[in-house]
């Protein structure tokens, strides 16, 4: 007697739970050859509130962790993704249309990506921050903080690499994330959402919505309790990326544009996606006081 398969079925990642779209919409998602794959949630307006909601009760206690501490959660996330190794294969293969190898490769990077991110979290204040020469008996000291609620577009095409590119710098300067993941490829990010509910990674500071960034991102960007907007998701597309920056103008204090193209995101990242979120506070004390 055959068996049946156990269908899997694909939600959302609010707040560390699972919970389906509040509208109970779905949509089609096929694989890089035209094939049925799965029905992934459609992400409504009250997924997006939920889960700045969820961002900003998980932001006190993150920003407040060690550096250290940040690191070593940011580390842990990516020991569970080597575990899961054969799952994100597939789920890249499937989405990008890659080769087997070539997925292993993109899965390489996503994972290093992560570890390079993590070792940064302890010496990104010293690269930015510092004692500034002053005129005068007083120490003066400058200390980046972290924004606070980010909302993130994630590449349409990199549906891993891409995606961890753009969450691991703000998460580990002390960000929480509301991310809008790949239209068409949201499986990887799916994955991914597992991987964080199982590591170390307190439920809140990150929160995965499938579905439309043209639908979805015009809340965010208008949010009034959304601190930033990473515009990546919609590179190329002009016209929605200056309507968001229109609705992020009264309320939103950073706005990273999107840029001409999809980077390369094999390229050296820098420290620019870590500085982007991240304010500075400068503080004066007297000598010998």
């Amino acid at each position: 007697m055959s068996r049946i398969d156990v269908r899997k079925t694909y939600k959302l990642f609010i707040g560390g739970a699972f919970p389906r779209s509040e509208s109970g919409y779905s949509y089609v998602v096929h694989d890089s050859k035209g094939a049925f794959v799965a029905n992934a949630a459609l992400a409504s307006r009250k997924d997006a509130r939920d889960a700045v909601v969820a961002a900003r009760k998980a932001f006190g206690g993150w920003s407040s962790r060690t550096a250290y501490n940040r690191a070593q959660i940011v580390y842990r996330i990516a020991e569970v993704m080597e575990d899961r190794r054969p799952q994100f294969v597939d789920a890249v293969r499937q989405s990008e249309g890659l080769s087997a190898a070539r997925a292993e490769k993109v899965l390489d990077e996503a994972i290093d990506r992560l570890v390079w991110y993590a070792g940064w979290a302890d010496k990104i204040t010293q690269v930015v921050g510092g004692a500034n020469p002053v005129a005068g008996p007083f120490f003066n000291l400058s200390t980046p903080e972290p924004t606070g609620v980010v909302a993130v577009l994630a590449p349409q095409d990199s549906s891993l690499l891409g995606l961890v590119s753009v969450v691991a710098p703000a998460i580990v300067t002390g960000n929480t994330v509301v991310v809008v993941s790949s239209y068409a490829r949201p499986l990887p990010a799916v994955t991914f959402s597992e991987v964080l509910a199982t590591s170390d990674l307190p439920g809140g500071v990150v929160n995965i919505l499938t579905g439309s960034a043209a639908t979805v991102a015009p809340w965010l960007a208008s949010h009034m309790d959304v601190n930033a907007i990473d515009l990546t998701g919609v590179a190329g597309d002009t016209e929605l990326a200056t309507s968001l920056e229109v609705a992020a103008a009264d309320n939103l204090k950073r706005v990273r544009r999107a840029p001409a193209a999809e980077p390369d995101w094999s390229a050296d990242p820098g420290t620019d996606a870590m500085t982007a979120f991240l304010e500075t506070k400068t503080v004066w004390h007297p000598i010998g006081v």
